[in-house]
């Protein structure tokens, strides 16, 4: 991730016994280069295996090495929230 951009998307689906809906949301998040060290720390003190993409926004890597996103933060912690709600609200 160091010094690149990607996307985190995110699928919902939305079921009761008479209908459904999907939805997807999608953000996008830039990482700063990072040092060897910083990527060093992380690993050492962290578990990114139990993560996808194997860093959390809310962590420590996450305060350090995202330069910004564009879309949603909740997305990218793991649910859309705003967007869940929206929909709800619709459904």
């Amino acid at each position: 991730m160091s010094g690149r951009k990607h996307s985190v998307i995110t699928g919902v689906a939305i079921m009761s016994a008479k209908k459904s809906e999907s939805f997807f949301v999608k953000t996008e998040v830039s990482f700063k280069t990072l040092r060897s060290n910083e990527i060093e720390y992380y690993l050492a003190t962290e578990n990114p295996l139990d993560k996808a993409g194997a860093y959390g926004i809310q962590d420590w890597i996450g305060l350090i090495g995202i330069e910004y996103i564009l879309g949603s933060y909740y997305n990218v912690v793991g649910l859309p929230t705003k967007e869940l709600y929206e929909n709800l609200l619709r459904f």
